[in-house]
């Protein structure tokens, strides 16, 4: 009796994580495109709005999936464990981190293990990518 009210108490939990996970992306999606009309009418900057944008909505999306991989984890732990069951997550974990790893790095324009020696530098993100504009446009002779 106890552990089947545990059980349903848990899986309503994973179901409340995995809407929040959903919401925050949608919020995301909303917040940062009203952001980004905001700028680019305001400042008539369409070219650093739009790369601001892609960043927000990476860290809304990011964000979401962190959520969802925790409720699929607590889904899955809860429910009677099979070798599908333990398969179907093990593929989900690996696409959701996969895509998050993904976000990640385009989001902060470096990997992981080189953001230390990009912030030793005191180069941003914005930095690298005015730099990446600048070098694009430089004929080469």
């Amino acid at each position: 009796m106890l552990s089947n009210l545990t059980h349903t108490f848990v899986d309503q939990l994973a179901k409340l994580l995995e809407l929040g996970g959903v919401g925050i992306v949608i919020a995301g999606v909303f917040s940062a495109t009203s952001v980004f009309i905001h700028e680019g009418l305001r400042q008539r900057r369409w070219r650093r709005a739009c790369d601001r944008y892609r960043s927000s909505l990476g860290r809304g999306i990011l964000l979401g999936l962190e959520l969802l991989v925790g409720a699929d984890i607590i889904s899955t732990i809860t429910a009677p464990l099979t070798p599908m069951s333990v398969g179907l997550l093990a593929g989900i974990v690996t696409i959701r981190t996969f895509l998050s790893f993904s976000l990640d790095t385009e989001i902060e324009g470096c990997l992981p293990w080189q953001r230390a020696r990009r912030d030793l530098a005191g180069t941003s993100r914005e930095d690298a990518v005015k730099r990446e504009r600048v070098d694009a446009s430089t004929p080469v002779l």
